[in-house]
């Protein structure tokens, strides 16, 4: 099974065995590599109807709802991980749902867009522009990303609310990237959290 590349990353660092909250989990294609390639206990909350369906037909243990308001329902330290990937920007209330996930978790794995990209950059400053990209591919009314963050916002949130990163990882057309520039160079960012 091909992961996303930051899935793939979230993947490699999940020990075997463990417990896992998948938030936003689509079709499952996550929780289902950690079952079958780690022997993970999965589970998942995704908001699509669709989604939950394909998720249930491959075997996995989802449920319908919605990140911003069904995670309050969760126990504390239910999980060893939670995971938000490529979540965070669509929900209604990201610095809440970060503190649920982190409620929730013992650690968290976070994923997201970097709306500072220099593609990204580059379209708004000689377009003019929202940029349509292969990795952004919504034009501006029909995107589910409601919240626009970049890695150096990310960063400095964690420091606002006093979050360990414990690990950052910054992809560039599926590679990894240098931490130095990330908020330039890097795609897509994936963080290991705890308090």
């Amino acid at each position: 099974m091909t992961l996303r590349p930051d899935l793939r990353v979230i993947a490699d660092h999940i020990e075997p065995g463990a417990r896992v909250l998948d938030v936003g989990c689509g079709e499952g294609t996550l929780m289902a590599a950690l079952r079958d390639g780690k022997g993970v206990d999965a589970r998942g909350l995704e908001i699509d109807p669709l989604n939950v369906a394909a998720a249930v037909a491959r075997g996995l243990s989802v449920v319908q709802g919605d990140a911003d308001v069904d995670l309050a329902d969760y126990p504390d330290g239910g999980f060893d991980y939670a995971i938000l990937s490529q979540t965070l920007q669509t929900t209604r209330a990201p610095d809440r749902v970060l503190d649920e996930l982190l409620r929730i978790g013992r650690r968290a794995f976070v994923s997201f867009p970097n709306f500072a990209h220099w593609r990204v950059r580059a379209s708004l400053l000689w377009g003019g522009r929202m940029p349509v990209t292969r990795l952004l591919p919504e034009r501006w009314y029909d995107t589910p990303n409601i919240h626009h963050l970049t890695v150096d916002d990310f960063r400095a949130h964690l420091d606002d609310r006093g979050v360990t990163a414990e690990r950052a990882w910054f992809l560039a057309r599926g590679r990894r990237t240098r931490p130095a520039a990330a908020n330039l160079l890097a795609e897509h960012a994936v963080f290991l959290l705890r308090l």
